[in-house]
């Protein structure tokens, strides 16, 4: 009977669509409809069916439809508007025809219907509108359109309005969040912040399970850009959440209730960095408080992690590494620290045993799971603690450096990331994919580490030189590819710079592995190369790093074909004068009414970065002026011995501190003994005069002898 009975709904069913099909007056559809999206309502209805429906009406009927305002005869008002989207609604269950022009240009329709007043005969409207939407979002150019075209405002106002359906306005929203963050609050700033504005009201004021609930949704609500903290509303927010959060993590909590707690809190972090957090007593307290609970938090799911149990702690110990590194920076702060000294130490000490816990569990860690994204957070959370903190758990991390060799060389062989690319601070282990650049996050406490016997001779030992230089030459070439623009300092230059400083370490301390490994060689042609093409004014740092680098290598590699007078040699040789002798200029003392010798104008600003690289050079290039008998003629080219001299002529000698009349003494005294034309022009500009009021005895000595 009961097949008997879906058999006939069928035939019924076939029947209507055929009269939907050809029928001639409004009346014969109207009576068919109301067939067809009876069944569809009841949800009696497979794809092959709700096929067959489209393909007897198509769009045009369903069209007609929300376009009549005129409802039979003893209907209600939104009659055919209904019966028009219960059909689009079950076109939408066929993805095809969700992403359809014809359903996206009604986009403007649903939202006018999800922010009209709702009345009793219109749920079932707001039903399938709500059902289009989602649709629509599960398509390719759907969630696009839906910005474009005002559905976040729509959502934000009937979640606000609380009317029917308002809960599933909620979800859609946190759908178009994860998949266009940034183009929702590019668009409807105002709208998403006075959502945020009452689920934080709701979050602080709750005092059952919604509170541990809104700790799952609010995360969705936090932009990384725009800052919350720019806004008045935004930081009244902020301050919502941090008081609701000091509520929670301040009682006695079952694991279920902490974990969206830290996770939201390090939301917090990621977004507004320490700036949500009040400076004052509470506040240093709370945050001590977080940074404490992280750490535990990390202590014991790492310390004896099962496998079960690890797979389902993942997101929350990497919510926790966020928090840890804001314990990391805020212990460093010293300007305005919200921490008291007290309290700097004793997280100190909780941190190290939180990272010992992190290196214990890297050391457990099998071949097959190097692509998991939870290592890469741990060794990124490790590499920020190695470069801070260069004294502790030593023995543990030179244990750990083949294992951290090996797996930034697994991940930068098959990757080859170009690393320009902004990473996110907190790695999301459902969704980020495969991590990419481990490396960069381990270059400072690798440049602490070369610095030192033991740690230096296991990431030699390791392989590590190779990997740096083929990762130079990598992040080389992507840096190129934005020389022409005026971006921001990059973290590929930041890249650069920091291997800079692991490869000065090597030249100084194991100047033998630049000789005997090749890899050093191609460093210097990149090096040779590479320095000209820098713009100093927008990449002043790196140009340093390049400049002493070089130099010092020079030294090593001398007898290097590339650097016996090729026009490489000489363009590198060329800019690293250039950018040695524009570093001081002359300028009015204010303490006298004489002249002094000042930094630059366009080194001022970088000047505390590049200092100490600018001496190194000097005494480089003193160092390579005997290796290379055609350099002191790039030096007469550059006019530098002329300049110098009226710079040291002009000037009170009082303004001229000792350790710079040693860096010129040096470079001047080389040049004076290695080329008679130097010699002939530092005498001819009063040399002689200036280098006995200077106190340059060598220089003098070196001048009176014949």
């Amino acid at each position: 009977a009961m097949a008997s009975g879906a058999a006939d709904g069928r035939g019924t069913l076939k029947r209507c669509l055929g009269v939907l099909r050809d029928a001639e007056n409004d009346s014969e559809q109207f009576a068919a409809l109301l067939l067809v999206t009876k069944a569809v309502k009841a949800g009696e209805l497979d794809a092959k069916t709700r096929r067959q429906i489209f393909d007897a009406i198509g769009f045009t009927f369903p069209n007609r439809l929300l376009a009549s305002r005129q409802p039979p005869a003893g209907c209600p008002e939104n009659t055919f508007q209904a019966l028009g989207l219960t059909l689009l609604a079950c076109f939408c269950t066929d993805p095809e025809l969700a992403g359809h022009s014809q359903i996206l240009n009604k986009i403007s329709t649903f939202n006018d219907i999800l922010v009209s007043p709702c009345n009793p005969d219109s749920t079932s409207m707001i039903d399938d509108v709500y059902q289009c939407l989602s649709a629509v979002m599960a398509t390719t150019r759907g969630p696009r359109e839906l910005v474009t075209k005002g559905t976040v405002s729509a959502l934000c106002q009937a979640y606000l309005n609380g009317s029917y359906g308002s809960d599933r306005a909620l979800t859609l929203l946190l759908g178009l969040l994860a998949i266009a963050e940034a183009r929702c609050w590019q668009k409807d700033t105002p709208h998403l912040l006075a959502v945020l504005s009452k689920l934080s009201k709701d979050f602080l004021e709750a005092e059952d399970m919604t509170k541990f609930e809104l700790c799952e949704v609010l995360p969705h609500f936090i932009p990384l850009s725009p800052p919350l903290t720019q806004d008045s509303r935004g930081c009244e927010c902020l301050h919502r959440l941090y008081k609701g959060l000091a509520n929670i993590l301040g009682s006695k909590l079952s694991q279920s209730q902490r974990d969206p707690a830290l996770k939201l809190a390090a939301c917090l972090v990621q977004a507004c960095g320490s700036e949500w957090i009040p400076a004052e007593s509470a506040g240093s307290k709370f945050l001590a408080l977080l940074v404490n609970l992280a750490c535990v938090e990390v202590r014991l799911t790492l310390e004896e992690p099962g496998p079960l149990e690890m797979e389902g702690k993942k997101e929350v110990v990497t919510a926790c590494y966020v928090l840890i590194e804001l314990g990391i920076q805020e212990c460093l702060r010293e300007e305005k620290p919200l921490l008291e000294e007290v309290q700097k130490m004793q997280l100190m000490r909780i941190m190290e045993e939180a990272f010992g816990a992190v290196i214990f569990y890297l050391r457990q860690v099998k071949q097959e799971e190097l692509q998991d994204p939870f290592i890469f957070a741990s060794v990124r959370i490790l590499g920020a603690w190695m470069a801070e903190e260069t004294s502790s758990l030593k023995q543990e991390i030179c244990e750990l450096l083949p294992f951290l060799v090996c797996y930034t060389k697994k991940l930068f062989k098959e990757g080859r990331p170009a690393v320009s690319l902004p990473q996110p601070e907190l790695v999301n282990t459902e969704s980020s994919g495969v991590p990419q650049d481990a490396l960069r996050f381990l270059l400072p406490g690798f440049c602490h580490l070369t610095a030192e016997d033991r740690p230096r001779e296991i990431l030699i030992s390791e392989g590590a030189p190779a990997l740096l230089c083929e990762y130079f030459l990598h992040q080389w070439e992507v840096l190129t590819s934005q020389l022409g623009s005026l971006a921001p300092l990059t973290s590929t230059e930041m890249s650069l710079q920091t291997v800079c400083g692991i490869f000065l370490n090597l030249v100084v301390t194991a100047p033998d592995l630049i000789r005997r490994d090749k890899t050093f060689s191609s460093l210097m042609e990149l090096l040779l190369k590479a320095l000209p093409l820098l713009t100093q004014k927008d990449h002043l740092v790196l140009a340093a790093n390049f400049v002493t680098l070089g130099l010092m290598m020079a030294r090593i590699l001398a007898s290097l074909a590339v650097l016996r007078e090729t026009q490489s040699a000489k363009g590198f040789f060329r800019a690293a004068i250039r950018f040695l002798s524009q570093a001081h200029t002359v300028q009015a003392d204010p303490s006298s009414e004489g002249l002094a010798v000042a930094v630059s104008p366009t080194y001022m600003s970088a000047w505390p970065d590049i200092r100490e690289l600018w001496f190194l050079g000097m005494q480089a290039l003193a160092g390579s002026v005997p290796l290379f008998p055609w350099l002191p003629q790039a030096v007469l080219q550059a006019q530098w011995l002329e300049n110098l001299s009226e710079l040291l002529s002009r000037v009170s000698p009082a303004s001229v501190d000792f350790e710079l009349i040693a860096a010129f003494q040096g470079v001047l005294v080389e040049l004076a003994r290695a080329s008679q034309p130097c010699r002939d022009i530092i005498l001819s500009h009063h040399g002689e005069e200036w280098a006995n009021l200077y106190g340059m005895a060598a220089l003098e000595q070196c001048l009176s002898e014949q």
